[in-house]
């Protein structure tokens, strides 16, 4: 029977970023004969989003630059294509007036042509390069670094690309006018596009269900139709095998793990023309599965790629003239010790390394000194299935300065002294605090294991990158909310660079991200930075304070005193893992609690 088609007229947008995406439903809402499908995804990734959508479901497709183009070859749907406005280019001129160094306009021929038209009319002599594909693109940005130009203003394609080389990448919006212009052509062309449709309902029974991956196969157990063309063998096997058990009454619903990843799966049946079907809708989640001992954490490569490439050590290009050390270390294949204050991005450094290493295709773990408990400290040091028994894997050390007392020994003892560093690549790193020793744990492990040493260095030492680094991150922030800020007043600016940033770059990220939350205005205002900074002075003033207090005029006993309490109140009144982790007796951790309360307290094992 066919389908009937009624208002309103029926959109299918494909935002090449996320920001985009939240403009063009905003936008819909004062169209009221539009019905706006959004889905985010750039070039190839975008073709394959509207393959795998049913395209009698709409009227238009809405996209823009290199994009639209390249779905225009796939379908027979028109496509509108969103512009970049001669404002929307000179907006993100205005964001890059921070940077000394020259800048280049890089894309494809739909932010270019307005470009040349700009730099033509304001005798801006920055260079403006055409490109019509990621190789192109590539070519060009290579070209770029030779002659030491750091900065690009750019579209999607080419902001990917540039960021992975470590260039200061700026990218172009879309503007509200550009995409009220868009909606109201999507709508025309869309109008006298309609027409009724009835075809494949093979196609339309899979793509009426929800949007994860769903496969398809035949009583044979032959796949028939995947949303993906590259899904992983084990899955497949997994689902063959699934078949036999899939009942005729409703979903049936099933985990499996993997790649490390916990896969939630629905199986169930349909008939077409007398032929039965098995149809699996398959959820893949984006965070890997915690191991049964919290504080060891699994992630292959994809995974630390997706969170490297959304830090701000790759979105700000923070890691400045580090880049050629570390690609260096990742080679050596020599253990690390990366030390710093809190915030400097320990954590997306060890990252970085892995993912630069000749060890990216096995898996990364993670061992979080603070968050192991007594029976993971056992599981890692002891039993036969932990990833100190594997071979070719990295394994990456953080707070090892929060390692317990009654598990160093052992640690220092299967580190340094078994040889394992020529089985595993080992990182580690630690906090290491202003006028703060490091302890004898960490420097025995230094001094026995010879890791190769990398010093992170603070924001404040940084201070004339600030402006650089605060517009690169400003931009990303302006893609991801969706908003159109152009840079700081420049009283806000200098206060920006005058803070100490008492938490480094992760401090200094939270304050962007909610500056730019916040800010109404085209420019950050000063009034707006005063008032972020002096909370963040408030509140490191407390923590400090805080810090300071605890010991300052006290005995000896009462220092004890206090560190048993608050351990013991940490460890839930439990006496014997308050002891294990003090590195004493239950009776010495009740006399030193007596001598305060008269008694003991607290519960047992």
């Amino acid at each position: 029977m066919p389908f009937q088609f009624e208002t309103p007229i029926r959109v299918l947008a494909i935002a090449p970023y996320e920001s985009m995406k939240i403009s063009l439903t905003h936008a819909a809402e004062h169209f009221p004969e539009l019905s706006l499908d959004v889905y985010t995804g750039d070039l190839e990734e975008g073709v394959n989003i509207v393959k795998g959508r049913d395209s009698t479901r709409y009227d238009v497709i809405l996209s823009r630059g290199g994009t639209a183009d390249m779905i225009r070859a796939v379908t027979d749907l028109p496509v509108v294509e969103i512009s970049v406005s001669v404002y929307d280019i000179l907006r993100t001129i205005k964001l890059s007036e921070n940077y000394t160094d020259q800048f280049a306009i890089i894309g494809f021929p739909a932010v270019t042509r307005n470009a040349h038209t700009l730099c033509n009319l304001l005798r801006i002599t920055a260079p403006v390069i055409t490109v019509h594909d990621a190789d192109g693109a590539t070519a060009e940005l290579n070209q770029l670094i030779e002659q030491n130009i750091r900065t690009v203003i750019c579209d999607k394609v080419t902001h990917g690309l540039a960021r992975m080389k470590g260039l200061n990448a700026l990218l172009i919006t879309s503007g509200e006018n550009s995409i009220e212009q868009a909606l109201e052509e999507a709508e025309a062309q869309g109008r006298s596009f309609r027409r009724i449709r009835n075809e494949n309902l093979f196609l339309r029974c899979i793509l009426s269900r929800d949007s994860r991956q769903c496969l398809v196969f035949n009583e044979s157990k032959e796949l028939v139709f995947s949303f993906q063309q590259n899904t992983d063998e084990e899955m497949l096997t997994y689902l063959q095998r699934r078949i036999s058990v899939i009942r005729d009454d409703g979903e049936n619903l099933t985990y499996r793990q993997v790649g490390g990843v916990l896969h939630s799966i629905t199986g169930s049946t349909f008939t077409v023309q007398d032929q039965r079907y098995y149809l699996f809708r398959v959820q893949s989640g984006n965070i890997p599965l915690p191991s049964r001992h919290p504080g060891i954490y699994t992630y292959d490569a994809s995974e630390c790629e997706n969170l490297f490439m959304n830090s701000f050590f790759s979105i700000s290009g923070s890691m400045g003239t580090m880049k050629p050390m570390l690609d260096s270390i990742a080679a050596s294949a020599r253990p690390v010790m990366i030390m710093g204050e809190v915030g400097t991005g320990k954590e997306q450094i060890a990252r970085y390394l892995y993912l630069n290493s000749r060890f990216k295709t096995r898996p990364f773990i993670v061992v979080d000194g603070e968050q192991l408990g007594d029976r993971g400290w056992i599981f890692l040091l002891e039993h036969h299935t932990s990833p100190m028994n594997a071979a070719g894997t990295t394994v990456y050390f953080q707070h090892l300065e929060k390692v317990p007392a009654q598990h160093q020994q052992a640690l220092l003892s299967l580190l340094t002294g078994t040889g394992i560093s020529k089985r595993l690549w080992l990182i580690f790193s630690c906090d290491e605090m202003e006028e703060m020793p490091i302890s004898d744990f960490i420097r025995q492990l230094i001094t026995n294991l010879g890791p190769l040493s990398l010093q992170l260095p603070t924001l404040r030492s940084r201070r004339d990158e600030i402006p650089a680094l605060s517009s690169v991150y400003l931009g990303n922030l302006n893609e991801e909310l969706g908003k159109q800020l152009s840079g700081f007043e420049p009283e806000a600016m200098d206060m920006l660079v005058d803070y100490d940033w008492p938490g480094n770059y992760a401090q200094f990220k939270h304050v962007l991200q909610e500056l730019s939350v916040v800010s109404t205005g085209p420019y950050i205002s000063t009034n707006e930075m005063a008032e972020m900074l002096a909370r963040e002075r408030r509140i490191h003033r407390r923590k400090r304070k805080l810090e300071t207090d605890t010991f300052e005029g006290k005995t000896l006993e009462e220092i004890n005193r206090s560190i048993a309490e608050n351990t013991l109140a940490a460890n839930g009144g439990n006496q014997s893992m308050t002891a294990r982790q003090l590195g004493i007796s239950r009776t010495t951790l009740w006399r030193m609690l007596g001598r305060c309360s008269g008694q003991s307290s607290g519960k047992e094992e």
